[in-house]
């Protein structure tokens, strides 16, 4: 072969290599706009991708949200067109706390026609009646169709705390809303359930967070479950927590029956539970 076709046979294999290269580049650029669109929009091919769980809505119907601040100004008239049944807004958190789109939210989602509820972010190293003095004054004269939701999590709260000092706070504070006749439920996972729950409080609405079809939970008897932190829903921007009812359509039509709705009046406050300073009695003030 002479030099001049070898120099030929190089300039082509080269070329190739180019073209190869350029080809699979493109390729690969056009795969990753796919998967991120996909992952960005939860389309069903793409929900293992972050774990996330498909509801059937045949045998589960009723699915709603929780809220806070984080997320922004919310459309609730499009989040019931998108399907969804209820509403969980957080309002308050530890002693002094407020969720400054408490107020907007409720009224909103109250206009939209959703189920409303109100959750209260729980500091394990406060007292809780102090707790359930900020949650009632937060909520104040507002109607609420669910539970009063207690939110028991170990995300951003005081790992130093011992769990029986964080049960007596808790049990405090579940029995204080519970003696004013008030329906509560507690947020929690897994583990916050077999630590606070299982063996302490009786007959508690439970409302558990954890990324598995529900048919795989029947172990733990509960309410609510939150399926998912990255959920789209018309109406909202971004990533927003999907929870899912229990039961049936007539199961829950029967618990908000049971649960009767409720209005927080004027005089919520007991004197009794109020000391000289007009604050509520600390049980326990060490960590």
């Amino acid at each position: 072969m002479t030099k001049k076709a070898q120099k030929d046979k190089a300039d082509r294999r080269r070329r190739l290599l180019k073209t190869f290269a350029i080809g699979l580049s493109v390729l690969l650029v056009l795969l990753g706009a796919v998967l991120f669109w996909g992952y960005k929009n939860r389309t069903s091919i793409f929900h293992w991708m972050r774990g996330e769980i498909v509801i059937n809505r045949d045998k589960y119907p009723i699915v709603g949200i929780d809220v806070s601040a984080h997320n922004g100004d919310i459309d609730f008239q499009k989040v019931k067109e998108d399907g969804y049944s209820f509403v969980i807004i957080k309002a308050s958190e530890g002693v002094s706390h407020h969720d400054s789109k408490f107020d907007n939210n409720y009224d909103n989602a109250r206009n939209a026609g959703l189920k409303v509820g109100a959750y209260h972010f729980f500091r394990k190293n406060t007292d809780g009646l102090n707790q359930a003095k900020n949650f009632l004054e937060t909520i104040g004269w507002r109607k609420l169709d669910l539970p009063l939701v207690i939110d028991v999590e170990d995300w951003s709260n005081d790992k130093n705390v011992k769990d029986d000092r964080t049960q007596k706070h808790l049990d405090a504070m579940i029995d204080n809303l519970r003696s004013r006749g008030l329906k509560v439920m507690v947020y929690t996972n897994g583990d916050g359930y077999k630590k606070y729950i299982k063996d302490g409080q009786v007959n508690i609405n439970l409302w558990l967070c954890a990324f598995r079809s529900p048919d795989k939970l029947r172990h733990i008897p509960h309410q609510m479950q939150q399926y998912s932190h990255w959920g789209r829903v018309k109406g909202i921007w971004g990533d927003v927590d999907l929870n899912v009812f229990n039961g049936s359509r007539e199961q829950w039509d029967k618990w908000l029956q049971d649960l009767t709705p409720y209005q927080i009046e004027d005089s919520y406050i007991d004197t009794t539970l109020i000391n000289e300073d007009q604050e509520f009695y600390i049980i326990d003030d060490e960590l």
